[in-house]
């Protein structure tokens, strides 16, 4: 009796590939583009706050720039905002539209950047002049607080239980005039999109309140020829969306990710990280390992306590392995970081 609020998007992922288990490396915006774009996971604070974002990074589009791809990076806000600007620019896509390039203000919200429809509609426009192959990324905002959509579709979009329900509703209505839009372009066809959320939002779900719930983000692979379709009972991050587009490009050359090839990796392999008030989590297989940093200090049966409400600390068989998994993580994270080590050379 579920009641959903995307309707051109759930049309979307049953023609794509996705994942039971999905999430996110993080919890705020500025946790999604190191992760999504270059599989780094955000570890004690986001990574734009710390030394290491002056480290030499990768990222996709600036791998695939080593074979001759045009890139550029998209984000409807002021030019510098959030420090997206700098980052493409620092990681591969050295052209880069915002707010100043969209040049009319009319659309603007009022508060944060270019209204999701309008954006995504000059960013197709775009795509169609660039030369071919390109990888191109977008950071859409119309679905954040303050939770407004345009005037025109007051009473269009009601706002269901949660001031969210209404943006949501308008931005799965803007991807879908995206994709209309797209879908008639030459360069359609030979296209992969991937789509995921930054972080999580609100949610009226118990399930999404606890500890494994608040980092749930879908992490979509779409291609039009349906090469990449199927639900897989599986755990993905946004870490693996770089290694997994590398891979399914025919990528050859080395480069650094904290996350998988999810095409290549068997399902049982497949883990996620995230940084939640102090504790690493781990999820793999059937648990969520919460570790202090010093000791393991719960493990859940995610999959079927999703309220977590059993601590089985010293009760699985995985905990060990999973703790010391995490743990080379978290020492590979920060020597690379330290060392400034987070390309091949």
């Amino acid at each position: 009796n579920y009641k959903g609020y995307t309707p051109f998007l759930d049309s979307l992922v049953s023609e794509s590939l996705v994942y039971k288990y999905s999430f996110a490396n993080g919890q705020q915006s500025i946790d999604g583009l190191p992760s999504i774009l270059s599989g780094i996971p955000r570890f004690v604070e986001p990574f734009f706050l710390t030394p290491a974002s002056l480290n030499k990074l990768s990222s996709v589009g600036g791998e695939l720039k080593k074979k001759g791809y045009y890139t550029a990076f998209f984000h409807g806000a002021r030019d510098g905002s959030m420090g997206f600007q700098a980052y493409a620019r620092a990681v591969g896509y050295p052209d880069y539209f915002g707010r100043e390039e969209y040049g009319n203000d009319d659309d603007f919200d009022g508060n944060w950047a270019i209204w999701d429809e309008e954006f995504l509609q000059f960013f197709a426009d775009k795509m169609s002049s660039f030369p071919q192959p390109f990888s191109a990324g977008i950071f859409t905002a119309s679905s954040h607080h303050p939770y407004v959509i345009p005037d025109r579709y007051k009473g269009v979009f009601p706002d269901g239980t949660l001031e969210i329900h209404k943006c949501i509703r308008y931005s799965d209505n803007a991807l879908r005039l995206f994709f209309e839009k797209a879908s008639k372009e030459s360069w359609f066809e030979n296209t992969l999109f991937v789509l995921t959320a930054d972080h999580t939002n609100q949610t009226e779900h118990p399930e999404y309140w606890t500890d494994y719930g608040r980092y749930a983000v879908p992490i979509i692979f779409y291609t039009p020829d349906g090469d990449l379709k199927g639900y897989r009972d599986a755990i993905a991050q946004q870490i693996d969306i770089m290694p997994t587009v590398l891979s399914y490009l025919g990528y050859d050359k080395p480069y650094v990710s904290f996350g998988c090839d999810l095409l290549n990796t068997p399902a049982e392999d497949t883990y996620a990280v995230n940084y939640n008030n102090g504790i690493y989590q781990y999820f793999k297989g059937d648990y969520i390992l919460q570790f202090d940093g010093e000791k393991t200090v719960a493990v859940y049966a995610f999959k079927t306590d999703k309220l977590l409400k059993e601590n089985l600390v010293g009760q699985v068989p995985q905990q060990g392995a999973m703790e010391l998994e995490l743990k080379a993580i978290i020492q590979q994270y920060m020597e690379r970081m330290n060392g400034d080590r987070m390309t091949v050379e």
